[in-house]
């Protein structure tokens, strides 16, 4: 039995999923998280540091790592890569000067090698505001179409709203439930 095996048979039995959410400073990250569980979005502060909200969806149990994007911490993210099935990237879609910052950022953390198994979600947030870059142009931007080492997904969604955030993160069950809750 190799060691990938008994990783999945131990995932198996504990139905367990870590989204590690990734994003520049004030893209959206943490009122996604708290819209998607319910919180109250009214007060939200910059994240400082990291912190780790589980929430019980569709039978499996969640950890998101909600990571700040601060420029400063952002040499810090490496340190939340073990062990993560998805990554969010959460993208200011209203923000356009700050897209290419996006985009480098995000190029960094695919070719890493602790993060070659994670599927990838792109949230292309703050669709509810005018002026805002729609999706598929967020989609050509990141060139995600020629990303080949990586199941991925955008969706242009709204962290106020909630447009779109459940559609988003069953995608993530989905696809990260079919590589790692199988059986041999």
């Amino acid at each position: 039995m190799g060691l990938m095996t008994i990783i999945k048979k131990l995932k198996q039995k504990e139905r367990e999923i870590r989204l590690l959410m990734l994003g520049l400073d004030n893209a959206g990250k943490t009122t996604i998280v708290k819209k998607f569980n319910g919180d109250d979005i009214s007060t939200i502060s910059p994240t400082l540091g990291f912190s780790i909200k589980t929430i019980e969806h569709r039978g499996f149990k969640i950890n998101f790592w909600d990571v700040g994007g601060q420029t400063s911490l952002r040499t810090y993210w490496r340190n939340y890569f073990e062990s993560t099935d998805g990554l969010i990237w959460v993208v200011d879609s209203a923000d356009k000067r700050r897209l290419q910052d996006c985009k480098k950022e995000l190029d960094q953390l695919l070719v890493e090698e602790r993060l070659a198994g994670a599927t990838l979600l792109v949230f292309a947030n703050k669709q509810d505001l005018d002026g805002a870059v729609s999706s598929e142009t967020i989609m050509e931007i990141l060139d995600l179409e020629n990303l080949k080492t990586h199941h991925w997904m955008i969706l242009g969604c709204s962290a106020v709203t909630g447009d779109n955030l459940l559609k988003g993160v069953d995608w993530l069950i989905d696809d990260i439930s079919s590589r790692i809750f199988t059986l041999d």
